[in-house]
């Protein structure tokens, strides 16, 4: 079965945007130093996101650059169709994704948003998280984990320094259920 991963990078306060979706933060912060973006790219062909990271994501890019020779799912609730490498869906979110696992491929990168993570959380369907933080608070903004019915311990993996962000790699414990 694929592996379910979340890259992408934080304010140290949790969120993936400001309250209005932007990234500039995330931008105005020095990079450098060790990347781990070419091999994680590298053991992935399906990308997962939600439409306003989307909408967002592509504002920066442009067609030609935009996660090419991968297959893009993007979850809308108004936007709908296909095109060469991707395609709009709705519905629920772990229903896709167990039915994107099954199939032969490489590993499934979840991109965005919280609201996509949490219920991949809920289900126990994370498998591995690169998370590189940012040092700015933002105090507002759409959080990377939204409250929810889980309760997971990590295994930590390695940390990189990439310039002013601090990435962590983490992974799904095999026995993960702290409730009890």
């Amino acid at each position: 079965m694929r592996k379910i991963a979340f890259y992408g990078a934080i304010s140290l306060d949790g969120f993936l945007s400001d309250e209005q979706d932007g990234l500039q933060w995330l931008f105005d912060t020095e990079l450098g130093g060790a990347s781990t973006y070419e091999s994680f790219e590298k053991q992935v062909d399906t990308i997962v996101m939600g439409n306003i990271t989307y909408q967002e994501a592509k504002k920066m890019t442009d067609d030609a650059s935009f996660y090419p020779n991968k297959e893009k799912i993007i979850f809308s609730h108004t936007e709908k169709g296909s095109w060469e490498e991707g395609r709009f869906v709705s519905g629920d979110i772990v229903d896709i994704l167990n039915s994107l696992r099954k199939q032969e491929g490489k590993m499934i990168w979840v991109v965005g948003g919280g609201s996509i993570v949490k219920p991949l959380l809920e289900a126990d369907m994370m498998d591995e998280y690169w998370i590189q933080i940012a040092p700015v608070l933002l105090g507002k903004g759409k959080r990377l984990f939204e409250e929810g019915d889980y309760n997971y311990r990590l295994e930590f993996v390695e940390t990189t320094q990439m310039g002013e962000l601090t990435e962590l790699h983490l992974r799904k414990k095999v026995e993960n259920d702290l409730k009890s």
